[in-house]
């Protein structure tokens, strides 16, 4: 094992982990990819250092400069750790709807917040448009450069890696990708290059089943955070997935609390939804088939939510 010569080379690289316990006899091969091991606990760490690097290469980041951006917390996460790293200053917009914990390692890593009032700690089309407009406004500052994840389609490049490390790890023998939305940017990044290898892998995107807004449903109030951003994101691109499943809150949370009791897999609500739907196509397939999804983000994220909460 080498030695990273700093903190942004240990981002990728994480491990790939069969499924035992929650995964029924009949059913095809469950793996998931633990990307609670990247340094912020987060697969976002890959998208906020391609987006970054982008915007040095193209000149709209200056030395000494500011990033603005919106966020539930991870990406915000991933983006102090960035530019803790680079000397950037950086503004984050983001809520109550999200945990404490995702809000005080920002803080921790230096990002100064702006917080933006929820209704009653839920994720819904107003919070998130809210959440871009005050980002919007902040970002006129001068000096500032506005990431704007949800438009930007920089990072979709930082998930590339990820799919080449799921076709090394499984020896190309991948048959499903299933994936949670909020930007889109994973799902795209990922297909793009298992696709590349395997033009026939199936793959199925995952949003809230109380705001299931990409199956053709109504916009609705959810507690899956990270997704579900209550209108078609718009790097969503239709003709990239298979098939849409919708996963319920409360189903959710439920797979992750059985992630940690029966598998010792500790991660938040959208890693949940996640194994649910994973498990809902690996009971379509053969035995010897396999279905990859991800563990988006650690469950040490959200101590303070009523995810783990003890009674």
């Amino acid at each position: 094992m080498s030695i990273a010569s700093n903190i942004l080379q240990a981002i990728g690289n994480t491990p790939l982990v069969q499924l035992r316990k929650v995964v029924p006899p009949s059913h095809a091969r469950v793996l998931v990819k633990l990307e609670w091991t990247n340094p912020t606990g987060s697969m976002k760490d890959r998208m906020a250092q391609s987006m970054i690097a982008r915007a040095e290469a193209d000149g709209l980041l200056p030395p000494g400069g500011t990033v603005v951006e919106y966020t539930g917390g991870s990406t915000g996460t991933s983006l102090a750790l960035i530019c803790a790293a680079k000397g950037y200053r950086l503004r984050i917009v983001t809520s109550d709807a999200f945990s404490q914990e995702k809000r005080d390692h920002m803080r921790a890593l230096g990002a100064e917040l702006t917080l933006v009032p929820s209704e009653g700690g839920r994720t819904t089309k107003k919070l998130i448009e809210d959440m871009i407009e005050a980002a919007r406004q902040i970002s006129q500052e001068p000096g500032s450069y506005w990431t704007d994840q949800l438009s930007n389609v920089d990072h979709i490049a930082g998930y590339h890696p990820l799919g080449e490390e799921i076709w090394a790890q499984t020896d190309g023998q991948v048959d499903a990708f299933v994936q949670c939305v909020g930007s889109a940017a994973s799902l795209r990044g990922v297909t793009a290059v298992l696709r590349r290898h395997k033009p026939d892998l199936r793959v199925v995107a995952v949003e809230p089943a109380e705001s299931a807004v990409l199956s053709g449903g109504q916009t609705g109030a959810h507690n899956i955070e990270g997704i579900g951003i209550g209108y078609t994101p718009p790097l969503w691109d239709p003709s990239v997935v298979d098939e849409i499943l919708a996963v319920s809150t409360d189903e959710a949370k439920a797979m992750a609390r059985r992630l940690a009791r029966e598998e010792a897999l500790f991660a938040g609500t959208s890693s949940g939804a996640n194994v649910v739907a994973a498990l809902r196509v690996a009971e379509t397939l053969r035995p010897e088939a396999t279905v990859v999804t991800l563990l988006i983000d650690s469950g040490l994220k959200y101590l303070s939510t009523d995810l783990y909460r003890s009674a």
